[in-house]
């Protein structure tokens, strides 16, 4: 049995490749210096040895190869023993390439957001229609208990990211998949550690548009003008494109979708392949229409606008490889997504308490209008962490007030290591606004301002030091004395 041992494996990605190296019948151990739910959860299940810290000591002698994150660069002190040692490495996403896709037809999921839901949609779709697929989530599916899984079927759904591959490979993971079908969701700009510019984000598109064959199929969201520019760059493969045609929005959903755009692109959205008819405006009853044919109707917990575009993209590649759409959209009312996507962790005292993975203003603003249709008047209040390297580095600074104009109440981590100054981003809230120092001055912040009929949403990509539940156990205890 060969041993592996993977640098970085309480990662959402990295974790997912040690669940499916264990499947495999490798032997698994691992070390990371940030773990936290729900993929540390996940990794104990397993029964995957974990170990805290980078230190070289941790990596058993006997490991015939090393699986390195891209988490880690050079001057970590496990990285520069192993290439002192001359070890075998490699990173995850070749890994995966090597020992997962071969035979397999890969379906991809790429986009600056919705990724992780989008996959899990597709997964769940396939399974089904009882293809047993097998798939990477970047987080733990609800409806699979793990993020995950090798599958015994022939397809194979991977979450497809933009980011670098590795210290040693700094191409985007996603050219590694050679995907038969890929969805390309969205493109805006994000990770500014690693891109200067939109422009080189939509080159690594292009890279994973060059590897799609031409038997294959690409997904792409019709309203996203730099995707369009991607395409513009070369296409080789059949397109569908999915977006919410105006004339069959309601008058706030419209308004909501299309903002300022010009009459002309309103009208270019008749086009598109696959749209849907919103029935309830919150996006959890809509019609599926396929060039101009409606399939049926999706009754469905989840919410917003964006959710019925992701729906409508996984539907999509869902056909491509032969699925009948009409006979799974009744699945989808079981559908329960993902841990940390405007999850609910809990209510005390009248306050519910979400957990929500956030890494970019677009994904917070769009989480938040579709939670405000739900609720109505009711108070929403932020706790929010910029966390994501981005978010840190200030590259969103000035997006992130508007992306929480409909929260009553922001509380934001300011941490003394941010970069830049959140009092800026503060002053500029639509409600009010303070910021606090760490995790424990936030909970306090927040146990201050909740009231009964109040809907609290933690915003983080990080573990976000335990706050959501912590805040919850508050509460709990407080109502309980």
């Amino acid at each position: 049995m060969l041993k592996i041992h993977i640098l970085g494996i309480a990662g959402t990605f990295m974790g997912g490749v040690a669940a499916l190296a264990r499947e495999l019948g490798f032997d698994v151990e691992g070390s990371d210096q940030a773990v936290y739910p729900p993929m540390s959860t996940q990794l104990e299940q397993l029964g995957i040895a974990l170990k805290q810290g980078y230190t070289p000591g941790h990596i058993s002698a006997d490991c015939e190869q090393i699986v390195v994150g891209n988490a880690l660069s050079r001057g970590n002190a496990a990285v520069e023993q192993v290439l002192d040692d001359g070890r075998r490495y490699t990173s995850g996403a070749q890994w995966l390439s090597e020992n997962l896709l071969p035979g397999r037809d890969t379906l991809a999921v790429a986009g600056t957001h919705g990724k992780t839901t989008t996959t899990t949609i597709l997964t769940f779709l396939l399974q089904a229609a009882g293809r047993e697929p097998g798939f990477l989530i970047g987080g733990v599916a609800e409806d699979f208990g793990v993020s995950a899984r090798v599958g015994a079927g022939r397809e194979f759904v991977v979450e497809a990211d933009e980011y670098d591959t590795a210290f040693f490979d700094k191409r985007s993971k996603f050219v590694h998949y050679r995907p038969l079908v890929a969805i390309l969701n969205n493109l805006e700009y994000d990770h500014a550690d690693i891109f200067p510019d939109v422009a080189a984000i939509q080159r690594q598109f292009h890279h994973l548009v060059r590897t799609v064959p031409r038997r294959g199929r690409l997904i792409v969201n019709g309203e996203d003008q730099r995707l369009s520019e991607v395409l513009a760059m070369g296409c080789w493969t059949p397109v569908e494109t999915f977006g919410l045609d105006a004339s069959l929005l309601p008058p706030a959903a419209r308004s909501e979708a299309h903002g300022d755009r010009s009459d002309e692109s309103v009208a270019a959205r008749a086009s598109f392949d696959w749209t849907a008819h919103l029935i309830a405006e919150d996006g959890s009853h809509f019609a599926v229409v396929h060039r101009g044919e409606t399939l049926g109707e999706v009754h469905w917990p989840l919410l917003g606008r964006h959710n019925v575009m992701n729906a409508l993209a996984a539907l999509a590649a869902a056909n491509a490889v032969g699925v009948e759409v009409a006979s799974v959209l009744p699945a989808l009312a079981q559908f329960r997504s993902v841990k940390r996507r405007l999850e609910v962790i809990g209510q005390a005292q009248g306050i519910t308490v979400y957990d929500d993975f956030a890494h970019h203003p677009t994904a917070i603003a769009t989480t938040l209008a579709g939670l405000r249709v739900k609720v109505g008047d009711a108070r929403i209040v932020v706790a929010m962490e910029p966390r994501s390297n981005s978010m840190r580095l200030g590259a969103h600074a000035d997006a992130l007030a508007p992306s929480l104009d409909i929260a009553d109440t922001v509380v934001f981590l300011h941490r003394p290591e941010l970069a830049w100054d959140a009092t800026r981003v503060v002053g500029a809230l639509r409600g009010e606004g303070v910021a606090v120092p760490d995790a424990d001055t936030l909970i306090a912040a927040l146990r201050e301002r909740a009231r009964a009929g109040d809907h609290v949403v933690f915003m983080s990509n990080g573990g976000f030091d335990g706050a959501p539940r912590r805040f919850l156990a508050a509460l709990k205890e407080q109502g309980g004395r």
